[in-house]
């Protein structure tokens, strides 16, 4: 059934036309050759352009899915700003009172846009705010770390979560054989296959920023900065078991939850908050402040609320507003810049170069991507160029000054003690500390139900290894963490 918009609207007051906008009398005829009493019809003619135009459309309307995250659903609302933090950060949205329009995009990592929401797969929870100062992307996991720190790592890590290239299937020896040979993935791992893998539902999760970013005041001061989305209806999970189930009763179970909510007017909301860190705390700090697979204590780096997201309308249609959107690290506004990072500093760029392939070069064009402000570019022409293409502006510095503009305070890397200046090779090497926080998970988070399921997802999942090498390397990692866990595993497989 369609939504209670369409449905309770009756019947359109439209005339059916073709595509550049000409009535037609009937969407289901074609032009033929008749002779006689044919009552089938002869030959097709060429010149019918309706037919035509409607065959040749069809057979491009799909458009490639993302490589990553290519299954989600999304919505519209707000954010508004309810703590003053001029302190830390000069960006405008964060003026208390003020409300900011954003478009939302949850989504799962691995599968393709047909494959099901209750997938054991971390969560792309991704944010476009529609600033005064152009759009601002937020584009979060559902996980506070991720699986490496290594940027040239990401292409054969999705590899593996993917389909094998001989046999098209998933293969749970491509999975182990990558994380366990790379095992500052562990904690990840952990959060994955723990209580968190399978979210009940889009507005039942947390986002975070995983990255460091680094927040600039009007004095040019600057902190590092890891922003929190958490949902104000709390989180809840499926077990492995509901999971699988409800893959096959109803796949689409999330998109549908988050879409009759909204349409019955009850909006989920979330708190935004941050941390920060200065460069001096950095420089003390156990961990690196650029290491993707660590997080940041909440008890020596509280949380600092900074405003409330609520999404409250529905896209119009799903193609236009949620499959066409467009998400960035790279897309920042004045206040808030990247910080060293190296798989940020890596996804900055990879971003739009994905969307200038699925989208084309202008995708920043498409209504649902375009920031409310005007652009004032040099870029011009390429394909599907359609917002006017700037008109008569110059497209290069010419003497007509345009309007003047208050640079804001900048930082620029080399301020950042933590980067080298000397270029070189690097790759990271696992150590002792790689342990600690996946161990604290262990002790400390998951208590005795969380550890049982936990081994029987993890031992459910990896017991379709055939490689024997493959199941003790990656056991090996587990009794890094704890030897409970290795043991508990290797039972329950053996069993």
């Amino acid at each position: 059934m369609p939504s209670d918009q369409v449905f309770n609207s009756g019947p359109e007051r439209v005339v059916y036309t073709t595509s550049n906008g000409a009535p037609y009398a009937e969407p289901y005829e074609a032009q033929r050759v008749t002779m006689g009493s044919n009552r089938v019809g002869g030959s097709l003619l060429l010149q019918d352009f309706h037919l035509i135009d409607l065959l040749s459309h069809f057979d491009r309307e799909r458009i490639p899915e993302r490589v990553v995250h290519a299954k989600g659903g999304g919505a519209h609302g707000i954010f508004e700003a309810t703590h003053d933090i001029s302190d830390i950060c000069c960006a405008k949205l964060f003026t208390p009172g003020k409300k900011t329009p954003l478009t939302t995009r949850f989504s799962t990592v691995g599968g393709e846009s047909g494959s099901a929401d209750t997938a054991r797969d971390p969560r792309g929870f991704s944010i476009k705010l529609r600033t005064e100062e152009g759009n601002l992307d937020w584009v979060f996991n559902n996980t506070p770390v991720f699986f490496l720190r290594d940027p040239a790592k990401f292409p054969a890590f999705i590899h593996t979560q993917k389909r094998d290239p001989q046999t098209h299937l998933k293969d749970a020896d491509m999975f182990w054989d990558y994380l366990s040979q790379n095992p500052e993935s562990i904690h990840q791992v952990m959060i994955l296959f723990g209580d968190r893998g399978i979210p009940k539902a889009h507005d039942l999760q947390h986002g975070y920023s995983g990255h460091t970013f680094k927040l600039v005041n009007h004095k040019g001061e600057w902190v590092y900065a890891q922003i929190h989305v958490r949902s104000d209806q709390g989180t809840d999970f499926y077990t492995q078991e509901e999971g699988v189930r409800l893959a096959g009763e109803n796949p689409d179970i999330h998109n549908q939850k988050l879409f009759e909510q909204i349409e019955k007017g009850k909006p989920p909301s979330w708190t935004v908050s941050v941390q920060t860190m200065t460069q001096e705390q950095a420089e003390k700090f156990r961990y690196s402040v650029f290491d993707l697979t660590k997080v940041w204590p909440h008890s020596e780096f509280p949380l600092r609320p900074i405003g409330k997201m609520t999404l409250n309308k529905n896209p119009e249609n799903y193609f236009a507003e949620i499959e066409q959107v467009a998400f960035s690290p790279s897309h920042l506004v004045p206040g808030i810049e990247p910080s060293a990072d190296p798989v940020l500093q890596s996804r900055l760029f990879s971003y739009p170069d994905t969307h200038r392939h699925r989208l084309g070069v202008n995708y920043q064009q498409i209504p649902v991507n375009a920031p409310l402000v005007p652009v004032a570019s040099f870029q011009r022409d390429g394909a599907m160029c359609v917002n006017g293409n700037q008109g008569a502006r110059p497209n290069y510095q010419s003497t007509i000054q345009p309007l003047s503009y208050s640079k804001r305070p900048t930082v620029s890397a080399a301020h950042e003690n933590s980067t080298s200046a000397e270029i070189q090779n690097f790759l990271s090497q696992v150590d002792e500390l790689d342990f600690e926080q996946p161990r604290a998970l262990w002790e400390k988070v998951f208590d005795a139900g969380a550890k049982k399921r936990f081994i029987s997802n993890v031992s459910g999942h990896i017991s379709g290894c055939k490689s024997k090498e493959i199941v003790d390397r990656q056991l090996g990692v587990f009794a890094r963490v704890s030897p409970e866990i290795a043991d508990g595993i290797k039972r329950a497989i053996s069993a």
